[in-house]
């Protein structure tokens, strides 16, 4: 497991056609399904309200994104590996030498009103690290090279970031208040072979409603 490192403020963005991306940085401080897209699973905002804060960790770049409803949203990678039980649910393994990926990445609301709670990364594998039952279900994306796939996953909001606000609720939705920032967890639900290293793993955000022409976006390691 990769420690959770120092963070700061964003310093950079690039537009992308309707779609605002950027390259930003944290400046120190002391303190899914078959379709491939990650399904959120953080839960209510009121069983949320009970996250714990941690201290900002370290990240690569930010990506920035911004939705055709106008939601804004600062994306930055912590770590990549695997484990047995990424998520305290996760289905326990029956394929003996295999296990599951996961990757953390920092989440933010980079806007002065509240967004729809949304998880815009999506895990990457290398085809050749799945195991023959789970490989028809690892699907590949336009932009991403040919040897990547990923598999039916889910995200989880798994701690606060710096004390920020907790997820609030309106109408239903699960809402992520303006500045706020939140650590993720994306896993997969279907099983990677042991050997498969966390460099192997990626994010990418590649759905339409993040990318102008689905084209999947790394979101680099630190």
């Amino acid at each position: 497991m990769g420690r959770l490192g120092l963070a700061g403020a964003l310093t950079g963005t690039i537009g992308i056609v309707v779609i605002a991306v950027g390259i930003v940085f944290f400046r120190p401080d002391d303190s899914g399904g078959d379709s491939g897209r990650p399904t959120p699973t953080a839960g209510d905002a009121s069983s949320q309200r009970t996250l714990g804060s941690v201290g900002a960790p370290a990240t690569g770049p930010v990506l920035n994104v911004t939705t055709p409803e106008g939601y804004g949203y600062g994306l930055a990678a912590v770590k990549a590996g695997t484990d047995d039980k990424p998520l305290d649910d996760s289905k326990p393994l029956t394929e003996p030498g295999t296990t599951y990926a996961y990757a953390d990445y920092v989440l933010t609301n980079n806007q002065r009103r509240a967004a729809l709670l949304d998880h815009p990364a999506d895990l990457f594998m290398p085809v050749s690290q799945v195991p023959g039952s789970a490989r028809e279900r690892c699907m590949p994306q336009p932009g991403i090279p040919d040897d990547m796939c990923t598999l039916p996953n889910r995200s989880r909001v798994t701690a606060r970031v710096n004390g920020s606000k907790p997820p609030i609720s309106e109408a239903g939705d699960s809402l992520i208040p303006a500045g706020a920032s939140y650590v993720v967890r994306i896993a997969a639900e279907l099983p990677v072979k042991d050997g498969v290293k966390p460099e192997d793993l990626k994010l990418y955000v590649w759905d339409a409603r993040f990318t102008s022409d689905r084209k999947g976006i790394e979101i680099a390691f630190p």
